[in-house]
């Protein structure tokens, strides 16, 4: 595990105080630089995991039926501005050969794969390669629904609109039927 270097967090953090004309020395930001590399340990920490840990604990169980873990919410902090975006996501798998993982084991990749600097293209896509190459199921739906702070508070100004992506793998995506299954339940 990387060790997250909080005194360069806190320089940074100064400097960029300076940048903006404030003045680090008032009472309200004394310990600002502080909190902000304690917050960004925090929110960072999925840095140091790989998603597919959590899908390594697998049980046998004869069902292969839709399993669908849906509404999970997230915050993740976009790559390109440094701002959050939060939202939703809902991941279904089919499961084959008996192997399925535990629920809560879902919402921790999640948390894995989103608590970095991120895309939202990418949180989507990764979760579901994670799933296909640990679980091997006949098909796996992640749809990602967020709103991006960096088109809420700044650039286009846009307040309350959202974001859908998805990753379809497997039979989802060559069975319409199956895949309208999923999208119907999520909604």
């Amino acid at each position: 595990m990387t060790h997250i270097n909080h005194q360069k967090i806190e320089e940074a953090v100064t400097m960029i105080l300076e940048a903006v004309g404030e003045d680090p020395g008032r009472e309200g930001l004394q310990d600002t630089p502080k909190r902000v590399a304690r917050m960004y340990e925090e929110i960072f920490q999925g840095l140091h995991q790989d998603p597919k840990e959590h899908f390594k604990t697998i049980f046998g169980e004869d069902h292969e039926e839709l399993v669908l873990v849906k509404d999970i919410p997230f915050y993740s902090m976009c790559e390109h501005h440094l701002v959050p975006f939060f939202g939703k996501a809902h991941i279904g798998y089919l499961p084959q050969g008996g192997k399925v993982t535990g629920l809560s084991k879902l919402a921790r990749a999640v948390e894995a794969v989103t608590k970095r600097p991120q895309l939202q293209e990418r949180i989507t896509s990764t979760i579901a390669d994670s799933l296909v190459e640990t679980l091997e199921p006949q098909g796996v739906m992640v749809i990602v629904e967020a709103e991006h702070m960096c088109m809420t508070m700044r650039g286009v100004k846009k307040p309350g609109s959202s974001t859908i992506t998805s990753a379809v793998r497997g039979v989802f995506r060559e069975d319409e039927a199956a895949r309208s299954e999923v999208l119907s339940l999520i909604k």
